[in-house]
């Protein structure tokens, strides 16, 4: 599980985050390398933060103030080119100020410097709790959302579905490595960092199918039709998607989402410079799960072809059908799926799983159990494979033994 930055011990974070360099308060460690900072990046990032722009040196340098209380006797010299002398000393005397500085915004624009992310901001209207802080179930809740949205982003890069249950979620959860998160102090908002490199699909995704599921919603409540919701699964609406913004607004008076594109990147094609943020409110909740409900009835079933190892075997006697769990190895973008077997074709998987061979099964990838059942089941044959991988998955077989009493007792874990 992967951790808040905020939230060192534990917590629910977006897939693939891990903790934000920046978090710890003052002096956390080096600034980033002024030669590999762009002054035009770096004033784009303090003026989308809320900094003042303070006059300066007209062609050499500008001077920044942060927003609020932090901005008493704190000020930045930012070079306005990289050609003048001192410009890299300038550089590297704002990038050090900025992780001394107590401005909440400085350890964004840290990370945004250190590697060029695309970023998210999850904003939640909530009560507040002592001190002007949220209760910990809130910002847990908000967490959690969050990690769901950017799971539906990625899924829908890999394929268009109304409902993808357990397909992509190996690859769409990797789409998301590196990714960095960070909350407001208050625990009502949360930043996911996307780095460009790796995830800019995903946020571009997001961008086009939060806008269509904004829009869906406004088509139904305004005409109880729920056709927008069809057409807006080509734009990557899903089940995913509508349950985490109703967990998102579950329980507040309202929500916004806001996308900021990496400066240093540009914008993608055929997107706005400056998305506008997209907002939800309860209203809006009979619609979504309204959506979630029809995409799960009806996604249509997948007939697939499945190779995969043998790793649980299951009937209630010695004799006749059984269940068997294949791990998939090809043929469906699912880590697992569970069988029904006749007693011939559960014998033949008996047989593979000892000698350690995968097994080969024809049948359609059902959407009930999340793509996890195949159904119709049929042409169950061994596969052969090489010496290694033989001996791979007898390997795992030997260290998994315990699986074989399932077969004897009837126990399935």
């Amino acid at each position: 599980m992967h951790r808040s930055t905020d939230d060192p011990a534990g917590g629910t974070a977006p897939a693939g985050s891990r903790a934000h360099p920046y978090a710890d308060g003052p002096g956390p460690g080096p600034a980033p390398d002024p030669a590999r900072v762009d002054p035009r990046v770096l004033g784009v990032l303090l003026r989308r933060h809320g900094w003042h722009r303070r006059g300066g040196a007209q062609g050499r340098y500008s001077r920044w103030t942060p927003p609020g209380p932090a901005a008493t006797g704190t000020s930045l010299l930012v070079p306005d080119t990289v050609t003048l002398p001192d410009s890299e000393d300038l550089l590297a005397e704002a990038l050090t100020a900025l992780t001394r500085s107590a401005a909440p915004s400085a350890r964004d624009i840290l990370v945004a410097l250190t590697v060029p992310s695309d970023e998210i901001r999850w904003w939640r209207d909530v009560p507040e709790g002592t001190a002007g802080a949220v209760e910990w179930t809130e910002a847990d809740q908000l967490r959690a959302a969050a990690r769901q949205i950017l799971l539906a982003g990625s899924l829908a890069v890999r394929g268009r579905a109304g409902y993808h249950g357990a397909r992509h979620r190996r690859k769409a959860g990797s789409a998301l490595d590196g990714t960095l998160v960070g909350s407001t102090a208050d625990g009502r908002g949360l930043t996911a960092f996307v780095p460009v490199a790796a995830g800019r699909a995903v946020v571009v995704q997001l961008y086009a199918a939060l806008h269509a599921a904004r829009e869906a919603v406004d088509y139904q409540r305004a005409t109880g039709g729920m056709e927008a919701f069809d057409t807006a699964v080509a734009a990557g609406v899903s089940r995913e998607l509508t349950e985490a913004v109703v967990a998102l607004v579950r329980g507040a008076e309202g929500i916004r989402i806001t996308l900021a594109w990496a400066p240093a990147a540009g914008t993608p094609e055929g997107c706005p410079a400056g998305p506008e943020p997209v907002e939800f409110s309860p209203g809006d909740l009979p619609a979504l799960r309204l959506a979630g409900a029809r995409y799960l009835r009806d996604e249509p079933a997948v007939h697939v072809r499945i190779t995969g190892a043998v790793v649980r075997l299951r009937r209630s006697g010695p004799r006749g059908p059984g269940v068997v769990r294949l791990r998939v190895l090809a043929g469906a973008e699912v880590a697992h799926v569970r069988i029904e077997l006749d007693e011939e074709a559960y014998r033949i998987a008996g047989h593979a799983h000892l000698v350690g061979l995968p097994l080969s099964v024809e049948g359609r990838l059902e959407n009930r159990g999340g793509f996890r059942r195949l159904g119709g089941a049929s042409q169950v044959t061994p596969v052969q494979v090489d010496e290694a991988e033989r001996d791979r998955l007898m390997k795992s077989l030997q260290e998994n033994v315990d699986l074989f009493e399932e077969a004897c007792t009837g126990e399935e874990r």
